[in-house]
């Protein structure tokens, strides 16, 4: 009986051990495998002496339909951020091999599933599959080889950020994908030739459970952003735990022009607190306002008095000067010589594009198409007006004269509904903001594409992806060299 007591105590003592052992090798992960069809088995060891986890992997690529890389992973329910910095071990290798971040609805190789990957040659991408089998879609960063990457889920919403210096980190891209708890988190390589392995390194990981957060319990969080035309780098101006629009960049370039609880406010493009606008009565502004060409005025829309109306104050601030007396009109754009505004306006159930003398005066109709034509706004030279129309079934971006005649549609991509085309000061770009076709209207809180496209002519590209909608681009926000363009995005949070 002794002998039999024994050999137990020995018997749990060695599985003690070995979990242990396991432990110690895999840190904070739960186990390790090959996911898919791989020739080379992979492995996965965390060194404590150094606080760097170590991960082998072959596969002929974590893309298109179905899988081959070794995983570290743990199981987790909720929301959770997750940090790393990667580095390969090596010289060569496939340019297209990957190591990063991953969140997982199963083991399977066809799973769907969210990453941040650093491939071999330095590109960063957000990476996903939505459906069990389906095609792989990625989001590119604007930076390669960054020194950090950060993967964020909140609820279904993805988050990709990048760090150049291992401290702050730059959001990146955005997107929305349901999965189902719990998902396997952990760390992924790929060597994207399945005839050898490749080795990654991984340190400062880091694992921050958020918890499972109910939708009653979550906030609105606005973040005030630039971002590059060439690069598509993004940059936070300025984030709250509240509800703020569509900003202007000013025509010195210093500062942005943004409403939000009804008012306006500036903020330094360097950042810094916004400082209140002083715009007197007009004490319920929405998202449509915007800076004189000289810079002495603004622009704005405001129903402190009724329907939304026209109004102009001084752009250091003053007592407001009423231009449309009907209502509802939403301002939209300024002519280049400052002499007259452009606007969106409800007339007899209709909603069309319309000008008025910025002196005041009587209104002239330019567009008459059964549905919405919205978010007017004249190029440059001045040899156009752009404008978005439903009048195709579909809402895209079209263009005129400036007195209404030779009406042209401009993108015809029939899986985007176009919104609010800006022109770029140098007259090169349009920047738009496109939702999916299905969606109707430009509600907030959606998945959305800051797209750009040239002027002369060409299919868009997309320059961003982000949730947002309302609020994001309403008006003019191009930076006056045309080097970049202000928007603003929105996340769900945990009160």
């Amino acid at each position: 009986m002794r002998a039999v007591q024994f050999i137990a105590v020995a018997w749990l003592m060695m599985i003690g051990s070995a979990d242990a052992q396991n432990t110690s090798r895999l840190g904070i992960f739960e186990g390790t495998t090959d996911v898919g069809k791989v020739r080379h088995a992979g492995s996965t060891e965390f060194r404590p002496q150094s606080d760097e986890y170590v991960v082998t992997g072959g596969g002929a690529n974590l893309w298109g339909n179905t899988d081959a890389f070794q995983f570290a992973w743990r199981r987790h329910t909720g929301d959770v951020g997750l940090t790393a910095q990667v580095r390969w071990q090596g010289q060569g290798g496939n340019a297209h091999r990957k190591a990063g971040w991953m969140i997982r609805q199963s083991l399977d190789a066809e799973a769907p599933y969210v990453d941040v990957m650093v491939h071999g040659d330095g590109l960063t991408s957000l990476q996903y599959r939505k459906l069990p089998g389906g095609s792989t879609e990625e989001l590119q960063a604007p930076v390669k080889s960054p020194t950090a990457i950060q993967l964020e889920r909140r609820g279904d919403v993805f988050s990709m950020s990048v760090s150049t210096d291992g401290k702050s980190f730059l959001p990146a891209q955005r997107f929305s994908l349901t999965l189902q708890d719990p998902v396997y988190v952990g760390l992924a390589v790929c060597a994207h030739d399945d005839a050898v392995t490749e080795t990654a390194r991984f340190s400062a990981v880091d694992f921050k459970p958020y918890g499972q957060t109910q939708s009653k319990n979550l906030a609105l969080e606005s973040t005030l952003e630039t971002i590059s035309e060439q690069t598509a780098e993004r940059r936070s101006v300025y984030q709250a735990r509240r509800h703020f629009e569509a900003p202007n960049w000013s025509p010195e370039g210093g500062s942005l022009l943004f409403n939000g609880d009804g008012r306006l406010y500036t903020v330094p493009v360097a950042g810094g607190e916004p400082k209140l606008l002083d715009t007197g009565v007009a004490n319920r502004c929405n998202n449509d306002h915007g800076f004189s060409p000289d810079g002495k005025w603004i622009a704005l829309s405001d129903q402190h008095d009724g329907p939304s109306r026209i109004y102009v104050v001084p752009s250091g601030g003053g007592t407001p000067r009423l231009v449309t007396p009907l209502g509802p009109s939403y301002w939209h754009g300024w002519s280049p010589d400052g002499r007259t505004l452009t606007y969106c306006a409800e007339r007899n159930g209709n909603y069309d594009v319309y000008t008025i003398p910025v002196a005041g005066g009587t209104e002239r109709r330019l567009t008459t198409a059964d549905g919405l034509d919205d978010g007017p706004e004249y190029s440059p030279d001045g040899r156009y007006i752009y404008f978005n129309s439903e009048r195709s079934g579909l809402m895209k971006i079209w263009r005129m004269q400036p007195d209404g005649s030779d009406q042209e549609p401009v993108t015809s991509d029939p899986d985007y509904a176009d919104w609010f085309a800006h022109p770029s000061p140098d007259g090169r770009w349009l920047l738009l903001l496109s939702y999916d076709k299905d969606v109707k209207g430009h509600p907030a809180n959606q998945d959305v594409a800051l797209r750009i496209m040239p002027v002369s002519g060409g299919q868009p590209r997309v320059l961003a992806r982000l949730f947002g909608g309302q609020g994001t681009i309403n008006v003019p926000s191009w930076s006056p060299d045309s080097r970049a363009a202000a928007f603003v995005s929105y996340r769900l949070v945990a009160r």
